[in-house]
């Protein structure tokens, strides 16, 4: 089911928190709404499932105007962060809910329902569980219970809020790399909100970056972190540092003085830059300061850096050395980044 966004504006007491929000979902795509609270992405999701309705704009469902429609009426699986299960039910019970619910001219034979349950737990890797509680299920067990639920309904868009969000950390990367496959194997159009960067890189295949009620970038794993949009994207996805320059006759000046970076534009900027990407270089037209930490990375290091600011507090930037560099705290150091992005005032 393709879904359509346009020109979305949600208020909330006169508060936009949603502005003029516009995307495309294409069927069968995994899309993930990704930005740091208050950025609009859940209630973006609530729009798409029908818990809340626009103040301004359109949601279409394929060629289906479905912006004031019921969650009923749009037929959407949601999967809550807390899994929103029925304690007192078994889990074969949870997963035929949807289906007993259902007015009798559309409710399926018990004998059907059985069957789905049946071939839906054995999807999500449950089978033989079916007579369990939920409260003798793990978190990652119960958030599987939670997607057969949802799907049990054939909905025709899946929609999942934080689904990771109450696991631990090896559950998470577990069920992450199981959903993904899931959803390979079923095809729907699947819309999930996330916080987790590296949740939403490895899941998507394509990653919707929100912000204060706008999304700013739209991309795939590569676009959103190798060729980030706007200074927010570049600085909220992966790590990073940003530097005022001047650039003058084709040269990017820091603090009045060459860095040894080729730029065709004159005029102020930002320059940013990601820990990785940067060489430690013995010259003049070099960034230079002071190592005030060094913390070991994998097979790396991330040495801390302070750049001397004359009568303001000094610029903090990070970068990722090997670990056999002559690197200590105290020492200056001299660097230059490899790659980088100009964003131009």
């Amino acid at each position: 089911m393709e879904v359509t966004i346009t020109n979305i504006r949600k208020e909330f007491d006169r508060f936009p928190a949603l502005n003029d929000v516009s995307l495309k979902i294409a069927s069968g795509e995994l899309i993930a709404l990704l930005g740091p609270s208050g950025s609009g992405k859940t209630t973006l999701l609530r729009l798409i499932a029908g818990l809340d309705f626009p103040t301004a704009g359109q949601i279409f469902f394929g060629e289906e105007d479905a912006s004031h429609h019921s969650v009923q009426e749009r037929n959407v699986g949601f999967v809550f962060q807390h899994y929103a299960l029925f304690r007192h039910m078994t889990v074969a019970e949870n997963i035929g809910f949807g289906l007993k619910v259902r007015p009798k001219a559309t409710r399926p034979a018990k004998a059907e329902i059985g069957r789905r349950v049946s071939e839906l737990l054995d999807m999500v890797q449950l089978g033989g569980l079916e007579k369990r509680y939920p409260n003798q299920l793990s978190g990652g067990q119960r958030q599987r219970v939670a997607l057969a639920r949802a799907m049990a309904i054939e909905p025709r868009i899946l929609l999942l809020d934080e689904p990771f969000g109450a696991l631990d950390a090896k559950v998470r990367k577990e069920l992450r790399r199981w959903l993904r496959e899931f959803h390979d194997r079923t095809g729907h159009t699947t819309v999930f909100v996330t916080h987790d960067q590296e949740e939403a890189l490895e899941l998507a295949d394509r990653v919707v970056v929100m912000s204060q009620g706008k999304i700013e970038q739209v991309g795939s794993a590569d676009d959103v972190y190798d060729r980030p949009g706007s200074p927010f994207v570049f600085s909220f996805i992966g790590e990073s540092s940003h530097l005022p320059v001047e650039v003058k006759q084709g040269t990017a000046l820091f603090q009045g003085q060459p860095i040894g970076i080729p730029e065709a534009q004159d005029g102020a900027a930002d320059l940013f830059f990601r820990p990785e990407d940067v060489a430690l270089v013995d010259a003049s037209d070099t960034l230079f300061g002071k190592v005030i930490a060094c913390r070991r990375l994998a097979g790396t290091r991330i040495a801390e850096i302070d750049i001397a600011n004359e009568g303001h507090a000094p610029y903090h930037v990070e970068i990722e050395v090997p670990l056999h560099a002559p690197v200590e705290i105290g020492s200056d150091i001299r660097f230059r980044p490899t790659r980088w992005t100009l964003f131009r005032h």
